[in-house]
């Protein structure tokens, strides 16, 4: 009975791509063009910057596109690190994160369980991701989590794009990659992927942020 009300349920999900009017990830902007946008300002614009601009971007080797999230952070490298790095407590500061738990460590890797909501909450993905240490990206870094053979996706990718404005600025970017295994809209995916992206990008901000916040009043209250 649960098995025919969750196929009920993502039918209903993907006859949504038949409606009048309603837009998907193919109009929206590409995730490099509006990095490199952000990165042509100056640093007063883009201290200006607060909301996230949610985008599409396409991934080697597979049809369908990753769903992404850029925003600025008033934060330091450093500190917008730390919180992308607390894998295991996702799912306490990122919507669509229902549950993230680090079941690994070898070396620079983390092994993490994440289960994601996708298609409005019809359904649930979940996969072992494995993260890699941050590695030099431009003059910023990049971290990348793959799934690490379990899963119930075919497929799922988590990048992080982290550049340096100044040393109390950083672009923050991240591309979700979702490959499920039952057939649905690859436009309809991404579209939701999106959505997750800016959740994601967004709660990390207010997180470093209200971290950032915190210190001066730590070391005060330690004087």
């Amino acid at each position: 009975m649960h098995t025919r009300r969750n196929f009920a349920a993502l039918a209903a999900v993907g006859a949504l791509c038949l409606l009048p009017g309603t837009t998907y990830a193919e109009d929206q902007p590409e995730c490099d063009k509006i990095e490199r946008a952000m990165k042509a300002s100056s640093p007063d614009e883009i201290a200006k910057i607060r909301g996230t601009r949610r985008c599409s971007q396409g991934f080697p080797g597979f049809s369908i596109a990753a769903g992404g999230g850029v925003t600025v952070a008033n934060a330091g490298i450093a500190q917008v690190r730390q919180t992308v790095t607390d894998y295991g407590h996702y799912a306490d500061f990122m919507p669509r994160f229902q549950k993230s738990r680090i079941v690994g460590k070898s070396g620079p890797t983390t092994d993490v369980y994440l289960q994601v909501a996708i298609l409005h909450g019809a359904a649930s993905v979940w996969a072992v991701t494995r993260f890699g240490a941050p590695v030099p990206e431009g003059g910023g870094e990049r971290i990348e989590g793959k799934l690490e053979g379990k899963g119930n996706v075919d497929d799922l990718r988590a990048v992080w794009h982290l550049t340096p404005v100044d040393a109390d600025h950083t672009i923050v970017r991240l591309d979700l990659l979702i490959v499920p295994t039952f057939p649905v809209p690859h436009s309809l995916v991404t579209d939701e992927l999106e959505f997750a992206s800016d959740q994601a990008v967004s709660a990390t901000r207010d997180r470093t942020e209200a971290r950032c916040r915190q210190l001066p009043q730590q070391v005060d209250a330690a004087r």
